[in-house]
């Protein structure tokens, strides 16, 4: 694993290639060595990998820039894809088993294709949480990449984007993407130290990719700074990156949620919690404490599965009808929730949201952001997870917080909040929807004051 605080950002990157200190090629044979190093996670991290196609590409993204007609400042930069995303030539799996005979995909999805075009070299397909649906990262047909964090004990990197994290803090990738259906960015870069992204749904597309809800479904992004993320989602979205520079905390109106996010929060989460609200309220944020009476209603809205099961059990059922014994136990339970619900119950559900949407929407209109802890526990370690009780009980728990956001239909990012040697802690930072640009202003703010590298 390379120190996060070694790990270069996109800007070095592309003033390197740039200034001709390095090439694509030797970026990406060195994320292709982290991969095939033996002793690392790199068989768990990739789900398929092309190294003759990626030195092909790295190789004429230097001719172009040689000869002066590189596509953008990103060309030969190396990003990872979750294995749900199509890419031309490849089959998507999304994690599973049930699809390993499906055709390859005639086309990118629409993400890569743009990824592509600015000149982003895909390195492979990363591991995930099979179909997307956990928190966790687990999977038992490929692996479960260890976090870079106490590694020797086994602990989990979180899901559902699990390879994607893991390849940026171990060198196989300069930044992964991803999806966020209910935290799968922002879980896996709280767990590892990293630093991720759930635009507002609509803002970049998800055409060509397996979905879990296409209610909920964002394409987001980890790397490890704010203005990594941000630039990742200026191709995404197809608009120019918002200037970070010179960005304060001083004046930001700032709300921290004191219910239900808190609940059953960890000693060493709550601790890096505090510090980084005394930090920022020392360099000049305005913090307010809020409650919002309507995340009581959340669990109350989910208990049936939510949009998430509906919606994967509406996409699954052909599948399952052949495929049932090769899913993971775990997820397909989940998905076999939908099973359960009524037209009448989907239509509730659509109900409840648009309230909830217009009801959180007003409450926080005021602020700039409001503020939480991205996953109230640490890692788990994978031997306390070994139970269906315990898998069931810790990955609600890490899900809780960040599906407000989704459910909310807002934008967020989880920043590190812990310091050098400690557990990695993400703090979110949250907004409402199309408030992206302006979430990343207050995000890079923020990190200046908290950030860990």
């Amino acid at each position: 694993m390379i120190p996060l605080e070694m790990t270069a950002t996109i800007q070095e990157l592309s003033s390197d290639l740039t200034a001709g200190r390095t090439t694509s090629v030797a970026l990406a044979e060195a994320c292709l060595e982290a991969a095939a190093d033996p002793s690392g996670e790199g068989k768990r991290v990739f789900i398929s990998l092309d190294r003759a196609g990626v030195l092909e590409e790295a190789s004429l993204s230097d001719k172009r820039r040689k000869e002066g007609r590189n596509s953008s400042p990103y060309s030969g930069i190396l990003i990872s894809i979750k294995d749900l995303f199509d890419v031309k030539g490849q089959v998507s799996k999304a994690g599973s088993i049930t699809l390993a005979n499906r055709p390859p995909a005639l086309a990118d999805a629409s993400a890569v294709a743009r990824l592509r075009d600015a000149g982003f070299v895909p390195i492979g397909r990363t591991n995930m949480s099979e179909f997307a649906f956990s928190g966790l990262g687990l999977n038992p047909h490929y692996g479960t990449p260890r976090n870079p964090w106490d590694r020797q004990a086994g602990r989990i990197p979180g899901g559902s984007t699990s390879g994607g994290a893991v390849s940026v803090t171990d060198g196989m990738a300069h930044v992964a993407l991803g999806t966020d259906t209910g935290g799968s960015c922002r879980i896996p870069a709280a767990f590892v130290g990293l630093v991720g992204f759930k635009p507002t749904a609509r803002r970049a597309p998800g055409e060509g990719l397996i979905p879990l809800s296409f209610s909920l479904d964002s394409v987001g992004v980890l790397g490890p700074s704010v203005a990594c993320c941000a630039m990742v989602d200026a191709v995404l979205s197809e608009e120019p990156a918002p200037d970070l520079a010179g960005s304060s905390v001083a004046g930001l109106r700032l709300a921290v949620l004191k219910n239900y996010v808190l609940d059953d929060i960890d000693d060493t989460v709550a601790a890096a919690f505090q510090r980084a609200l005394a930090a920022l309220s020392r360099a000049g944020a305005v913090i307010t404490e809020i409650v919002l009476p309507d995340l009581a209603s959340v669990p109350a809205i989910n208990s049936r599965g939510g949009f998430p099961a509906a919606e994967a059990f509406a996409w699954h059922r052909e599948n399952i009808a052949g495929h049932a014994k090769e899913y993971d136990p775990q997820v397909l339970l989940r998905i076999r929730r939908g099973e359960q619900q009524s037209a009448a119950d989907y239509i509730d559900l659509l109900a409840a949201r648009r309230g909830f949407i217009d009801s959180v929407t007003k409450q926080i209109a005021m602020f700039d952001a409001f503020l939480f802890p991205t996953v109230p526990i640490v890692a788990p370690k994978l031997s306390d997870l070994e139970t269906d009780q315990a898998f069931t009980k810790i990955n609600l728990l890490a899900l809780r917080n960040s599906t407000i956001v989704n459910l909310w239909d807002g934008c967020a990012i989880s920043l590190p909040m812990h310091r050098p040697g400690e557990p990695p802690t993400g703090l979110t930072v949250a907004a409402s929807a199309g408030s992206d640009k302006s979430l990343f202003r207050c995000a890079g703010a923020i990190e200046q004051v908290i950030g860990v590298h």
